[in-house]
């Protein structure tokens, strides 16, 4: 089963935002990756989430190489290996888990390839779980329509992150969440920031009084500073339609400081 995200899944046509840089789709159970092989990360991931019909399965799957695309192309084990660093999900390991049993296993274990991967400081901290737990809050608060999500996460693939094992480590990540309101679609855009939690110049070092820092950001500047086209995701922006686009990124400390 590999038909990948659905651009109808909320019933409104919702297109995978479109990067600037060349990249390889590739569809797994319930999500897409669109790889910029040139960084060997995903430049944008897509996932179609059912909440009303989420299963809580066994972790289950091991990390692997997707055989579509060389090896090469794929920031693989050796970039994790002896250091401080996570294999971070981009469609988390629960997101496509929906559906009957063996439909939500198919689709958690896709989620382990290192496709799906980025480099993340090891080490949770409030603010980390506060980023792993938004879809969770977006979940909830959208419990009076229909339960659908589609959710885009990908790291902001700049020219000079810094470099190690030969990749370039992302020191941000950008998270949108969509859904229906029942009339017209809604959405909210968050960076994940852990430029204090990594130093490649002697090796790589997590000092331990760093911290990942969270922000709801507008969905215009995601899609400006990182390379990709939203589509009408900007247009449902719900931080700029209640009036509350900032100067600056709202930072994000625990979940009642979320625009919803």
């Amino acid at each position: 089963m590999s038909d990948g995200y659905d651009p109808d899944f909320l019933g409104i046509p919702l297109p995978l935002p479109s990067p600037a840089a060349a990249t390889t789709r590739l569809d797994y159970p319930r999500f897409s990756v669109l790889l910029d092989e040139r960084r060997r990360f995903a430049a944008v991931t897509g996932v179609v989430i059912d909440g009303a019909t989420l299963r809580d399965q066994p972790r289950t799957g091991e990390w692997r190489l997707d055989p579509r695309v060389p090896a090469a192309s794929q920031a693989g084990p050796d970039v994790y290996s002896r250091n401080d660093l996570d294999r971070g999900h981009l469609v988390r390991r629960r997101d496509p888990g929906w559906g009957s049993a063996d439909e939500a296993r198919d689709a958690t274990e896709a989620t382990f390839s290192y496709t799906n991967a980025a480099p993340q400081a090891a080490g949770f901290n409030q603010s980390k779980e506060l980023w792993l737990g938004l879809e969770d809050h977006v979940l909830t608060y959208a419990e009076t329509t229909d339960q659908r999500l589609a959710v885009f996460t990908a790291p902001v693939l700049e020219d000079d992150d810094p470099p190690y094992r030969g990749i370039r480590v992302p020191l941000r990540f950008w998270k949108i969440a969509a859904w229906s309101t029942g009339e017209a679609l809604a959405a909210a855009g968050f960076i994940l920031d852990q430029t204090e939690l990594v130093d490649t110049r002697q090796g790589l070092t997590v000092p331990p009084l760093g911290t990942f820092r969270t922000f709801q950001t507008p969905i215009a500047d995601i899609a400006a500073e990182a390379g990709i086209d939203t589509g009408p995701l900007a247009g449902a922006d719900v931080l700029v339609q209640r009036g509350l686009r900032p100067v600056a990124s709202r930072e994000i400390r625990e979940v009642a400081d979320i625009v919803l």
